[in-house]
């Protein structure tokens, strides 16, 4: 285990050092996370929630476009009130 100082600024801040952003192939502008870990602090690498979950729900199917998802679902709605106005 290698060990890097640095120092917190009044607001709370502190630089990462060369080595350590190297290393984890951070560069200005990245997400990172602190994890607090049996009183230990962990630094990871974190992308964008766009990035993190982009094709999470891909199909394989082609996308429908936004005129085609509205007229389904006022198909949807229309047949929904009409099984409740049959009761």
């Amino acid at each position: 285990m290698r060990e890097s100082l640095t120092v917190m600024t009044r607001k709370g801040q502190v630089t990462v050092p060369a080595e350590i952003r190297e290393a984890m192939g951070l560069r200005e502008g990245d997400k990172v996370a602190f994890i607090m870990e049996k009183g230990q602090v962990k630094l990871v690498k974190r992308g964008s929630v766009v990035n993190r979950t982009a094709g999470v729900l891909r199909t394989g199917k082609p996308a429908k476009s936004a005129e085609r998802l509205r007229e389904e679902a006022e198909k949807e709605i229309a047949g929904e009130v009409v099984e409740r106005s049959e009761r």
